[in-house]
This record gives structure tokens, sequence and C-alpha cells, in this order.
């Protein structure tokens, strides 16, 4: 592996020469338009590249450095950062002070001036928004708490516009601007972002992106990707976990307990997502086939074991009216007291949640389970349980043990997810920004 990145600067030298060479033979891609050269691709190219080397360096590098480290003239790392200064994607950092004469260089920072990504979730009780800046920082968080299972999907929509409006205007004093949003959601979202089925909420067939557009315009279409994408939230919460502080596993089991259960699965890094982008509806797994009814029309699903309504009642607290995050609070302060009632209904939703577990770890073979969403704080009561399920049903547990941990992000990670994987788009593509109108 070393010695493919030491090769990386001689590839990147040749690809260029290369590229260069077919332009100037007038050779085009198979698939450009009558006349179009390879310039553009090329510019694309490498401002991907020095992006990406700013963003990944655990200090400022010079241009110099950059050039070294890219295999690029200096005179092109020039006009690059150059580009990337105009389109406030990345600010030159104070000049490290160095021994010996010369003019000390300065180094490339990501910009936390320019564009950011907005982060939404509708859950079943709270609404959430989020701006995270080019760097990843989170810049703002803002939550209502309401149950909005007895509000329409246009009235709970309206009201996420209200503070989707209100984050923008908090973005904007700041000196950034949205470059797009991801909302969040529990349940089944198409690729169009319809709403198929969110069960908790009451939804079905709700076309979100236009509900949320009459209230609160977000951004005009950069680099031909919407300025509104719709997810489900688990799989945005996972996608959170997997770009959060230090590097994890590539591959694990996200799984978000709030009112509703769901997992995102991260395989080698990517997120799967299934044919439809349905995957992960960890919380209607049958774990007793004759139990109770559940809101999607099936009987004895996890969620009516191990969902936090299910827990509160078993707990002896249905009806306390506490919201999502105070909830789990609640029920941890009770359960480190030693509270029996507590105890026993998390024992009980720990055993629930380890069946399903153990079922989808020997289906894809994952060596590590994140509880997040309202499940972190309660990790270190429902983990014994979990554990216990999965040694017991795992076929490989004796030879290949499973960690189960708490999330990093714990029940901001939908909303942090949404607005990171906006950030991250335009991470990847430069060139869509800096050409986006305005």
């Amino acid at each position: 592996m070393a010695d493919l990145r030491r090769c990386r600067p001689l590839f990147v030298q040749w690809l260029n020469y290369l590229i260069d060479l077919w332009q100037c033979q007038g050779v085009t891609r198979p698939d450009a338009p009558p006349g179009a050269v390879r310039q553009g691709s090329l510019r694309e190219w490498n401002l991907a590249l020095v992006l990406d080397r700013i963003a990944a360096a655990d200090r400022p590098p010079s241009r110099a450095e950059l050039a070294a480290g890219t295999g690029l003239t200096r005179a092109t790392v020039s006009a690059v950062v150059e580009d990337l200064l105009a389109g406030r994607l990345v600010a030159e950092a104070e000049p490290t002070p160095r021994a010996g004469a010369g003019r000390p260089s300065r180094g490339l920072v990501l910009a936390t001036n320019g564009p950011a990504g907005l982060g939404l979730e509708v859950n079943v009780d709270y609404l959430a928004a989020c701006v995270v800046d080019l760097a990843g920082r989170v810049r703002k968080h803002t939550v209502h708490r309401a149950d909005l299972r007895p509000v329409s999907p246009a009235e709970a929509l309206a009201r996420l516009a209200e503070l989707a409006a209100q984050a923008r205007a908090d973005a904007a004093r700041e000196g950034l601007t949205l470059a797009g949003a991801a909302l969040a959601v529990p349940g089944l979202v198409d690729a169009a972002g319809l709403v198929r089925l969110a069960p908790n909420l009451g939804w079905r067939d709700v076309p979100v992106p236009a509900l949320l557009a009459e209230g609160a315009p977000l951004t005009a279409h950069v680099d031909g990707v919407p300025p509104l994408v719709v997810e489900n939230e688990a799989n945005l919460a996972a996608l959170g976990e997997l770009h959060a502080g230090a590097a994890g596993p590539a591959s694990f089991l996200h799984i978000s307990g709030e009112v509703g259960v769901g997992a995102g699965i991260v395989l080698d890094g990517s997120l799967f997502r299934g044919t439809r982008g349905w995957s992960g509806e960890i919380g209607h797994l049958p774990v007793r086939p004759d139990g109770p009814p559940c809101r999607c029309g099936g009987r004895g699903c996890l969620e009516t074991y191990a969902g936090q309504e299910a827990i509160l009642a078993a707990a002896g607290l249905a009806g306390a009216d506490l919201p999502a995050d105070t909830a789990t609070t609640r029920l941890a302060e009770l359960a480190e007291a030693g509270d029996p009632a507590v105890r026993r209904a998390l024992a009980g939703a720990g055993t629930a949640l380890g069946v399903a577990v153990a079922g989808v770890v020997n289906l894809l073979d994952l060596d590590t389970v994140v509880l997040g969403g309202g499940y972190a704080p309660l990790t270190p009561w429902l983990r014994p349980p979990v554990l216990a399920e999965i040694s017991r049903r795992v076929l490989t547990a004796a030879w290949s043990p499973v960690t189960v941990r708490p999330a990093t992000l714990g029940a901001t990670a939908a909303a942090v997810g949404g607005a990171g994987s906006v950030v991250r788009r335009i991470l990847a593509r430069p060139a869509g920004w800096l050409a986006r109108p305005g």
C-alpha cells in the first residue's frame, strides 16, 4: 500500500500528460458532445485532487507541498488553489514560523465561512435542523419538541420549514451559504423523495420535497443535485457515524432507537440501501411472531418490545409525557440508581434487540453493532443482554466476537449525517459548486 501511495504522484503526472496529449489530437470522451474537449474534465480532476489533499492533511499544507504530494506542477496547483479560494472552499492559514532565511509559506485549510450543509429531521416527537460547515463542524443544531402523530404531514413540514429558514438565516450571519439539505424521515423513502410509509407518524405517500419547498425554498440546484434530498433517518445516522471523528470499522450495523427502531447498514465504507433504498427496517423484524400488534400491521415486531414507548411502558412510565431525549435521560438515571422496574424493562428490550441483531449478524457477518439515538445513553444496560443473545444465536460467535458500543453522535446523528452528506458532495466534486449560478 505504501508503494502505491508513493507511485500516485507519478501516475497523476502521466495522467495529466496523456489528457493534454489527447486534447491536442482532438480526442474526446465517447459521451461528450461534438467538438467537446477534455479540459473541463482535467480541471475537475485537479480541483478534487487538491481539495482532497487539503481536507485529509493533519496540518495546513503549502502550495509547494501540494504540488509535491499530488504530482501536479506548481503552476497548476497555484491556479487550482486560486479557484478554490475564490469559491470560498479553502482559506489560507496563518504562516507557520520557520527557522532560517526565506518567507514563511501559508498553509491551506478548508474554509469555515463558505458552503455548508443543512441537515433536517422529522421524527415522532421532535423536529431538528443542523448546519455543518465544510470542515465538518456543527455550527448550529436546533430541536423543536412536539408530538407530530396528530399533526398532518403538511403542518409538520410547515413547522420544519420555519426551522430551516431560521437555520439558513443563522448560517448567513456566520458567512455560510447553504449548498443543499438532506431530510431524515423515519420511514420508507423512494428515490424521488416520496415517503411511501412512515408508520409511527401515520404518513403514507407524502410528497415531502414539494410540501417543504412551499414553506422554505432551500437552494438552487448545485451540480445537478436537487436542493433537498430525502432519506431514511437510520441511513443518515449511519452515515453520520461512519464519518464522525477517528476512523472506525468500515462495516457495521447502526441501530437508531427512538419511538421507532431503524438500522443503517454500512458495508466496506458504503451505505447498503437495498434494491429500492429501503433496507434497514430492523424495527419490523418479528422477534415473536405471535406477539402484540405493531403499527406496521405485523405482530411481534422488535419495535413492540424495544421501541422507546415499549420500554417506558414496561418500566411503569407510560404516559409520563417525556420527550425523546428526556425519556432516555430519565431511564438512564433510574437505571443508574438501581430502579428494578427500569432495569427489567431494559433487560427485556436488550434481549429482543439481541434476537434481531443476531439474525442480521448471521446474515451479513458483521463484527460491530452501534447503538444510536435513544439507545446510546442506555448502552450499559442494553449491551449485556444483546451480547448474550449474540453469543447464543450467532453461529460464528465463538471465533468472531461482536463489538456492541454506543454511537459517537447519539441523538444528533441523523441531522448531522444529513448535513455532512451535503458537505461531502462538495468535497468530492468541487467543480459543481464553483459552477453554480451566482
